[in-house]
């Protein structure tokens, strides 16, 4: 019975998410168009992630963190395991963040005009020469906001909970503008909606674990960062 109880709440809790998400994207456009630095913005974006963590019951630990510099501009890259993770660090990170988001994401009308407003960083694919020069230009106006900009540096969601290689673009962008890495594991929001599925588990715990900035970026070389990077998240993530 616990799992057709599960299904049909799925069914149900999904709805009324997209149109809490309209809402809230329909609300971070307009204040994003009129102040892309507001803190109401960031004031949205939270309740917009806590929206959705009461509707999941989500048990939600945070740790670390304590060190980061609201006015600082850093490159947060966190593992990558649901669709839960944006909405998990927009409320476990401490300061204001933007994330890098693939083109497909900007196909949809109200999700597309919110990320824009409030300047998240849009980056195609396919174009990876003319990519690398958009990424830089639109990371350089996350940065002039005192905005953080978080990337998923393996690319993709990890559908067997491994950590997965990390791609080069986000030590890039830290090397060429010397902004502090921040290392973010996140533990248990694969168990949310597991791969292969659409069921919503509610009452699940996630914990957060948010590492020590790496500060000497500017100029090192990518791999270093990359590798550095990748070793601390696997240690956050495989901590008891």
């Amino acid at each position: 019975m616990s799992r057709l109880v599960e299904f049909v709440w799925s069914w149900v809790v999904v709805p009324f998410g997209l149109i809490g998400t309209g809402f809230y994207a329909t609300l971070v456009t307009f204040l994003g168009r009129n102040d892309p630095g507001s803190p109401r913005v960031e004031a949205a974006l939270r309740s917009w992630s806590n929206m959705w963590m009461r509707m999941t019951k989500i048990d939600l630990h945070v740790e670390g963190g304590e060190d980061l510099d609201p006015s600082t501009s850093y490159v947060v890259v966190p593992n990558h395991l649901s669709n839960y993770d944006i909405m998990l660090c927009f409320l476990a990170v401490p300061v204001p963040i933007r994330f890098l988001a693939k083109k497909e994401l900007f196909k949809y009308p109200l999700l597309s005009q919110a990320m824009r407003a409030i300047g998240c960083v849009e980056v195609d694919r396919a174009a990876r020469s003319q990519a690398v020069e958009t990424i830089n230009r639109q990371a350089a106006l996350v940065r002039s906001r005192n905005h953080s900009l978080l990337v998923y540096a393996e690319g993709t969601r990890s559908r067997d909970g491994e950590l997965k290689p990390f791609k080069k673009g986000a030590f890039a962008i830290a090397s060429g503008s010397g902004m502090p890495i921040v290392p973010v594991g996140i533990i248990g929001s694969r168990d949310i909606v597991p791969p292969g599925t659409i069921k919503i588990k509610r009452h699940q715990t996630v914990t957060v674990r948010i590492g020590t900035p790496i500060t000497d970026t500017a100029g090192r070389p990518i791999t270093d960062l990359r590798d550095e990077t990748r070793a601390v998240v696997e240690k956050l993530i495989s901590q008891p």
